[in-house]
């Protein structure tokens, strides 16, 4: 005898926050996200790992979501699915965090050695550096926590000095005189990815340089004066007629303020239609005057610099900057330069204007290009093989519209700066002897080797956290050891459930290896997939490939997913400088986790950015929720877990259409998850669960629970839960452990295999039936007919497969249609309306059920109404001046409301058509 299955009562009302911590620390105590398959085909992610100092924003909530989607899918596929979990150092955004808490207790960093500094920054990583990590847990991403990484860990740490010291040692790595951006508060180069552009109400001074000869003067403008003192050339057009005498000649200007000497050179780099056609060259404060500096012969340790770490202004090689401007702030030193050039007659005229200006992200103030010795990377050739390998297919990008801008960057990549002038960080492995020579090892002791006796002072930069987090996918798993690392030793960190919330016992270990090869390495690289944001397509994930590829002879990933960003309601970018930053965290406590998840999934479309949408946010908890009563009412009616994996005996249509329905919807979304169609994918399951499941079968199953339909129906209950899993966790766990007894949870069940076909015949009768009931309310509700108005239905001359439907299904039609008869016979004459199903016309007499001249007046009027509606936006539509001067979202109003009109109109049309 069978034992009776355990069932909890589903509590009357679903609550996102009572089950997503239970659920959470039950997974991760039982290390559910990564369970022991050693035998299963390795599936393998990383999590773009978030800085230390960070915050759950909604990009990461975004990004997380679509990777958890993809892990929990392909871990319920049976696989060995690892997402590697960690945190990056975040080297400039971390020794601000601990230099702003110093300066509140009137501290500061220079009291203190560097050693020092780097343990005051350990100890602030142990007491709030784990921030992030515990809001990606209630988000639900299931990451293997037990191997969480930290990129200055000593494993990882091992590596980076490896790569930089091969590297180096290849030529791929070397130290050069050239601009940066440079960031005068922070007094450290930063990269592009850290400088925000702003638009900025500035000035554009028309200055006269003198010819040398005397014999007249040049005209040159620029956004910043002060950089005057620094000039080194005057660029013009080789092609602009007005300067060949100039250029024949060899004329030179000598600039005020600094008397100093300077050609005219020809390149191509001066517009002739831009102002006066001739450029001011600052080779050594100007990106694109440095280009012109080398073209024209300059060498880079010859060009002038005029500005110290603070962008106070200091003499140049030359000594021809006067004394008064010596220590004197770049923006002083504008004025002052303006001020000397007008009372000298050198001002023609200035220019008001809004200027894009660099500003540095985190130091917060005007970026300042500079000439400095810096360690450089060759990335034009270490881009060679990620450019062979997106071309072969080897690295499928995602969507591959990418693949342009992709292969533009790469083939004209610049040396990547990867020093950074911070005592946070991978401190470069490079020693100096008083000479002058430079020892490249991986610690000291090697270094003196290579150096003899010489006494050896080390490099005081640190690298780019770029460069470290570019050997992500490779790293953290194990190399170059080969063998796995263990954790940060930090224990599960701040972020971590706390174990007496419900997690039961310490993390499981990570399982032993079979298969692919007897390491995590071997086994796990390459990883399958990377999903990224294009925003630093170029800042991670080509620098991860050029570093893969390099070091492991194989491309870390077979395939890169780019998605868009999330964008405010109306589509502009989220700032907290506009107001319009959402937080995620925020609807999480609202709505749940698993709204907030689906939300991300069903709007995530290749190619396009996400528009924040709180209105769908909450739609998708009211799915859960709908969800969680279907799930009740089945279990009120004695329907829970299903014993069977495989679609269970059916013999009825409705059972047989709704297990082909699952089908349909499986093979959706293999589909859709094949080809990361995120979209595609919630879609399916969504209209499976709220249509057919919830809105039909339900509904056409209500009073018929023989033993067929029970064992039926629980079963599709349990695919749904687990098709929906990936995209809502928490309500799908909770529902599997509250349906019966369960020999394992939902996050390790297996996917769904029917072995069953779809069964054309009972979807046709099942469709029939709906279509019949659904178009006969839909008329109803045109026509200001009660929705349970019983009604008689005339149907002349069915086919005998209409009749038989019609026969079969006679309690359905009854009860959902509220169709007292179908009377197989022409109608009575007079008013009717006309219902069709499949090939069947079904003719329903009105007489008596509604006043009709009265009815008819009624549509009318509504339809001049949306017709003319419809007309007028249409107009403003059709005229371009409104099209193209009109606001973006004063635009999308209009076409939302002319799609309105235009379907009312269509709508009550069609109401009066069925008026005869």
């Amino acid at each position: 005898m069978t034992e009776p299955m355990t069932v909890t009562a589903l509590d009357k009302t679903f609550d996102p926050a009572g089950i997503e911590a239970k659920w959470y620390a039950h997974w991760e105590g039982n290390g559910l996200f990564r369970p022991e398959r050693p035998d299963a085909t390795p599936f393998t992610i990383v999590n773009p790992p978030p800085n230390v100092t960070g915050s759950l924003h909604i990009g990461h909530a975004l990004d997380n979501t679509l990777q958890d989607v993809v892990i929990r899918y392909e871990r319920l596929r049976g696989k060995d699915a690892l997402w590697v979990v960690g945190t990056d150092h975040a080297g400039i955004a971390t020794q601000m965090v601990v230099e702003r808490q110093m300066e509140a207790r009137q501290d500061k960093r220079t009291n203190y050695t560097r050693e020092q500094f780097v343990e005051k920054v350990w100890e602030w990583k142990a007491e709030s550096g784990g921030t992030i990590t515990g809001q990606l847990r209630r988000l639900g991403c299931s990451m293997d926590w037990s191997r969480e990484q930290f990129t200055m860990d000593p494993h990882f740490t091992r590596a980076v000095v490896k790569v930089f010291v091969d590297l180096y040692n290849q030529g791929l790595i070397y130290r050069d005189k050239r601009l940066v951006n440079w960031d005068p508060k922070l007094k450290t180069a930063i990269s592009d990815l850290e400088v925000e552009t702003r638009e900025i109400n500035g000035s554009f001074w028309h200055f006269k340089y003198p010819l040398s000869d005397g014999s007249g003067h040049i005209m040159v403008a620029t956004t910043r004066p002060e950089t005057m003192l620094a000039d080194m050339a005057v660029a013009v057009n080789p092609n602009d007629e007005r300067y060949k005498p100039l250029l024949d000649r060899g004329a030179t200007v000598t600039l005020p303020i600094t008397g100093r000497e300077i050609p005219i050179v020809a390149d191509e780099h001066a517009d002739p239609e831009l102002g006066s056609g001739a450029v001011k060259i600052t080779p050594g404060h100007d990106f694109n005057d440095f280009e012109v500096g080398k073209r024209a012969g300059f060498k880079a340790a010859d060009m002038l610099n005029m500005l110290d770490a603070e962008a106070r202004v200091c003499q140049t090689a030359d000594g021809l900057i006067p004394s008064e401007f010596l220590g004197m702030d770049r923006f002083e030193a504008r004025k002052r330069v303006v001020d000397i050039l007008d009372a000298d007659g050198l001002l023609d005229k200035v220019d008001d204007r809004v200027i894009q200006t660099p500003y540095g992200d985190r130091g917060g103030v005007v970026i300042e290009p500079w000439l400095t010795d810096q360690w450089y990377v060759d990335a034009e050739k270490l881009a060679q093989a990620p450019l062979h390998a997106v071309r072969t297919g080897q690295i499928e990008i995602v969507p591959k519209s990418w693949e342009k801008t992709f292969f533009n960057w790469m083939e004209n990549i610049q040396p990547w700066c990867v020093s950074r002038q911070l005592w946070w960080g991978h401190r470069i492995p490079a020693w100096y002897a008083d000479d002058g020579s430079v020892y490249v090892a991986e610690n000291e002791e090697a270094a003196q080797a290579l150096a003899g006796n010489k006494a050896l002072t080390r490099d005081e930069d640190v690298l780019d956290t770029w460069f470290s987090s570019a050997l992500w996918p490779f790293a953290t798993l194990g190399w170059p050891e080969e063998t796995p690392p263990s954790p940060s030793g930090e224990g599960p960190g701040v972020g971590a459930l706390d174990q007496a919330q419900g997690m039961g016992h310490t993390p499981t270990p990570t399982p032993p290896l079979k298969g692919r090869g007897s390491t995590l390495l071997a086994r796990h690289y390459p990883n399958d997939l990377l999903i990224s944001g294009f925003d630093i397509l170029f800042f991670w994930d080509a620098r991860m490939a050029m570093q893969g590829i390099h070091f492991m002879k194989e491309v870390p990933w077979k395939r890169l997913y780019l998605h868009g960003l999330v964008r405010a309601a109306d589509g502009q970018k989220m700032s907290k400088s506009k107001g319009n930053v959402v937080d995620p965290l925020g609807l999480i406590d609202q709505y749940g986790a698993d709204a907030l998840r689906f939300f991300m999934a069903a709007m995530e479309s290749q190619g396009r950015d996400v528009k924040m949408d709180e209105k769908r946010v909450e739609g998708y908890r009211n799915f859960a929720t709908k969800l969680w009563n279907a799930a009740r009412f089945c279990q009120s009616n004695g329907i829970g877990a299903s014993q069977s994996i495989a679609a269970p005996a059916a013999t009825s249509a409705v059972n047989r259409w709704i297990i082909g329905e699952v089908v349909e919807t499986v093979a959706a979304l293999d589909k859709a998850m094949a080809d990361l169609r995120f979209d595609a994918a919630a879609n399916a399951i969504y209209h499976f669960v709220w249509n057919q499941f919830c809105d039909w079968y339900i509904e056409l199953i209500k009073g018929s629970f023989d033993d067929e339909t029970k064992a039926v129906a629980g079963w599709v209950l349990d695919q749904i839960l687990v098709m929906l899993h990936p995209f809502m966790p928490f309500v799908t766990e909770e529902l599997w452990s509250k349906l019966g007894d369960r020999p394992y949870e939902l996050i390790v069940a297996q996917w769904p295999k029917p072995d069953a076909r779809v069964d054309a015949e009972a979807k046709a009768e099942v469709e029939w039936l709906i279509a019949l009931i659904g178009n006969l309310r839909g008329a109803k509700a045109e026509l200001g007919i009660a929705p349970g108005a019983r009604l008689t239905a005339y149907l002349a001359d069915p086919s005998d497969a209409t009749r038989a439907v019609i026969g079969r299904n006679a309690a359905a039609i009854d009860r959902l249609a509220r169709l007292d008869a179908i009377r197989f016979e022409a109608a009575p004459a007079g008013p009717a309306m006309q219902v069709g199903a499949g090939d069947a016309m079904l003719a329903i007499p009105l007489e008596g059920v509604i006043d009709i001249t009265a009815e008819k007046a009624r549509l009318e009027k509504a339809l001049a109404t949306s017709q003319k509606e419809a007309r007028s936006l249409e107009g403003r539509l059709s005229n371009p001046s409104f099209v193209e001067k009109a606001k973006p979202e004063a635009v999308d109003k209009a076409r939302a409301d002319h799609a309105l009109h235009a379907a009312e109109a269509e709508r009550v049309a069609a109401a009066l058509a069925r008026l005869g």
